[in-house]
């Protein structure tokens, strides 16, 4: 195994060269301290989630953990799956701490942090939750806008808000607020999306005044005012007049922070150099439009949740980007952010999607050695018969918020690591044990681990939890009370915590607007701030 000390891989980082700096321990220990530019990707779902967000066998990556041996465990699979540049952070983040480096909490914090610089560097007005309410009970002509995504939105929103996602906003804004005089209110959960959402509109050049909800939904919460929920309120479909003008604010926006673009023939000829640097080409649309048609080899990432979770779309520090989607406008604002964040290497594909050879349907992600798997599968009916004659268990290797959600009624949680050691611990007259997961596949891993023991009956079921409800089953809903230490297995929102629920608000939102100090010590990001 090869190591690297913290203070190598700190020069690692300030090189601005390609890097996967990856944290193999849950989510919800990498909340509690991680490296500010490591990537989540737990050793359980190795295999899952490695080659989507580190496509090229040849990048550089750097695995850390606590010093428990994870990484060691993890080095052993990807080479076992053709990474040939693997190496451990020596001493793990402990000893990144002891050098003198700083420790971050949280999730997405480059982009979480990003988002605090652009309301420093940019003034990006905001005004509280009180002073918008006022101003709606004085009628006054008011548009809100959520930046979030529908199912965020639909879970809470502000009164007669909007949903129009990051990305959408300069795209629809035209079409969505038609008085050019009336007040426009960017808000999300938080701060990030809201700051982000109303500088975008800012700098397209929209006649509107423009401000951020501070503190978005929460904000508004610990005001004290009532949420929506279960709304499904879109921001109109595009009109020509409305593609007219958001084309312009884009091409000045363009012009402004020095997008580029890149032609179908440069773009295959990226793809051609794909050997020798990682390429991730991007499709900003909503996932509803990916779904219709996109690219083959395209990747969904709407454009505002790709510039607030960066990390949650692309493993590589300083690969190539080439974002997609029909007009240009879309993949052009949101390249715009991701050259402020610090990416060198961002393009937008000169011809969008004119191409008549687009593949339908969802995104098909490659997980490593699944084809390897030897595992008795099970479909819903036959899981429901087993249940029916007892003497059956369900575990489910689902996180604490996906079983929270729905699960097989009567299901017990477990996790992969601990798998074989509650088979053993659960007493019956040789009972057939079932397991399952979301979609099934990490259920299928586990299964195989355990696969030597010849005493016990293990079966997977066949698609998971999706197939269960696709075949009309019932779910149930709520925790595992036994689970213990696995509900610590994620990081939860603080309107997604069980109780003292403000309490965790107003921690979060200290949190965030402290960022921008602890980067400012950090002194690794390069984060670019464009005056008018």
């Amino acid at each position: 195994m090869s190591f690297v000390s913290p203070s190598q891989l700190k020069e690692k980082i300030l090189e601005h060269k390609e890097l996967a700096l990856v944290d193999v321990r849950s989510e919800g220990a990498f909340a509690g301290a991680h490296l500010l530019f490591a990537i989540s990707i737990p050793l359980a779902k190795l295999e899952l989630e490695f080659r989507h967000l580190i496509p090229r066998l040849e990048t550089p990556i750097v695995l850390c953990d606590d010093a428990s041996g994870l990484v060691d465990i993890a080095v052993v699979r990807l080479t076992g799956f053709g990474y040939t540049r693997v190496q451990i952070l020596d001493g793990g983040i402990e000893a990144w701490e002891k050098a003198g480096y700083e420790i971050f909490s949280g999730v997405n914090v480059p982009s979480k942090a990003f988002g605090e610089f652009v309301e420093h560097k940019y003034g990006t007005p905001r005004l509280p939750a009180a002073d918008i309410k006022a101003k709606l009970d004085a009628g006054e002509n008011i548009v809100i806008l959520d930046s979030r995504p529908m199912k965020e939105f639909t879970t809470m929103s502000i009164p007669n808000g909007i949903c129009c996602p990051g990305a959408e906003l300069a795209y629809r804004v035209s079409d969505a607020v038609e008085d050019p005089q009336a007040l426009v209110v960017v808000n999300c959960a938080g701060r990030t999306r809201s700051i982000i959402g109303a500088q975008s509109l800012i700098n397209a050049g929209i006649p509107n005044p423009v401000v951020a909800l501070e503190n978005g939904t929460m904000g508004w919460h610990l005001a004290g005012y009532g949420l929506d929920h279960g709304q499904v309120r879109r921001a109109p479909n595009v009109t020509e007049n409305g593609l007219e003008r958001s084309r312009k604010m884009a091409d000045m926006v363009a012009e402004r922070f020095g997008v580029k673009k890149v032609s179908n023939a440069e773009l295959e000829s990226i793809c051609t150099e794909n050997s020798e640097i990682s390429l991730f080409v991007l499709d900003v649309r909503s996932p509803e439009e990916y779904m219709a048609g996109h690219l083959p080899g395209s990747r969904s990432a709407p454009g505002g949740q790709l510039v607030q979770a960066t990390d949650e779309y692309v493993g590589v520090r300083n690969a190539h980007l080439v974002l997609v989607d029909d007009t240009g406008v879309r993949a052009t604002m949101t390249a715009s952010w991701l050259i402020q964040m610090g990416w060198d290497n961002v393009y937008v594909l000169d011809s969008g999607l004119t191409q008549s050879d687009l593949e339908a349907g969802p995104e098909q992600r490659e997980v490593l050695g699944l084809r390897d798997l030897d595992v008795q599968l099970v479909e819903p009916f036959v899981l429901n018969e087993l249940i029916t004659a007892k003497n059956t268990v369900v575990l489910d290797l689902s996180d604490s918020l996906e079983f929270r959600a729905g699960h097989v009624p009567g299901a017990r949680r477990a996790s992969r690591s601990g798998l074989e050691e509650i088979l053993e611990k659960i007493e019956g007259d040789n009972p057939t044990f079932v397991l399952t997961s979301p979609d099934g596949v990490l259920a299928r891993f586990a299964a195989a681990e355990v696969s030597h023991r010849e005493d016990l009956k293990v079966c997977v079921l066949d698609g998971g939890i999706e197939a269960w409800a696709g075949a009309g089953y019932d779910l149930e809903s709520g925790d595992d009370p036994d689970a213990g230490e696995l509900s610590e297995d994620v990081w939860y929102k603080p309107y997604q915590q069980t109780d003292a629920i403000e309490d965790a608000m107003h921690a979060y939102l200290t949190w965030e607007v402290a960022l921008v100090e602890q980067i400012e010590r950090d002194g690794t990001t390069r984060f670019r701030h464009f005056p008018s």
